[in-house]
């Protein structure tokens, strides 16, 4: 039996335009109710979320019977991490902090078996090969394994060219929050410049034929983003949406 279709990969590549949430809590039950709502997909949150490999894997367990997509966002691109999270069962990983092609190319390299890559084998022990249930899971693998890089900083736009022409990346998602921090705009993705450069990288993805990514929390910055091609947008995060709604009944009942 070959590695599982990854639905994420090959609606992407169908020309749909998919419909995320952030799954911030790092636990597996909150991933599990996520998971019974119905978006497109849900990114585990390795960068910020509190989570180690062990809380990664219990996430995709929870969500293996999800019509939801899981994506991981992994802390670095370092080789063991992705090798980590991919032999736990990950097929779409997104790397923070990319900012040259030969960052991209060496993520590439790290999320594909040999010859093409470097990722280490060992999937008769690894959940993502179901423990040896897969005998043809190495051997097909490659194909299904999605690779979607974070463009956030300054120097990451200004190679955005580069990294867009680099085979195997999958998909590229502009990072709001980081990127109009490194123009010197902290905590106000809003302001214009930051929202001109946001949305001309998206632009330019859109352009090259990759998919764009991106997020946003509130409808009107959602639809802008989509206007400029976002093929993958995530339009919130779990705590957040807990947040706010707690504060809301709060309000309504604390007199």
């Amino acid at each position: 039996m070959p590695a599982p279709t990854n639905q994420f990969k090959q609606r992407l590549l169908a020309g749909e335009t998919l419909i995320g949430c952030w799954l911030s809590f790092a636990e597996a039950a909150p991933a599990e109710i996520m998971g019974s709502i119905g978006f497109d997909w849900l990114l585990i949150d390795g960068e910020h979320g509190a989570n180690d490999i062990r809380s990664i894997r219990d996430q995709l367990i929870a969500l293996e019977a999800s019509v939801s997509t899981p994506i991981v966002r992994v802390p670095t691109g370092l080789d063991w991490v992705l090798k980590q999270t991919l032999d736990v069962g990950a097929q779409t990983i997104l790397v923070p902090l990319v900012e040259t092609a030969d960052q991209a190319r060496a993520l590439v390299r790290a999320c594909r078996y040999p010859t093409s890559g470097i990722r280490g084998v060992g999937a008769a022990a690894a959940r993502a090969g179901r423990f040896g249930g897969l005998p043809d899971y190495v051997t097909t693998a490659n194909d299904q394994i999605c690779v979607l890089v974070q463009v956030e900083t300054v120097k990451g736009v200004e190679n955005l060219d580069e990294i867009l022409a680099v085979e195997g990346i999958d998909g590229v998602f502009i990072g709001p929050a980081d990127l109009s921090a490194d123009m010197g705009h902290l905590g106000n993705s809003k302001h214009p410049e930051a929202q001109k450069l946001i949305c001309d990288a998206l632009d330019r993805i859109a352009a090259s034929g990759k998919p764009p990514g991106c997020l946003a929390l509130d409808d009107e910055t959602a639809e802008l983003y989509l206007s400029h091609g976002t093929r993958f947008l995530a339009v919130g995060i779990d705590v957040q949406l807990l947040v706010s709604a707690a504060r809301a009944k709060m309000s309504a009942w604390m007199r």
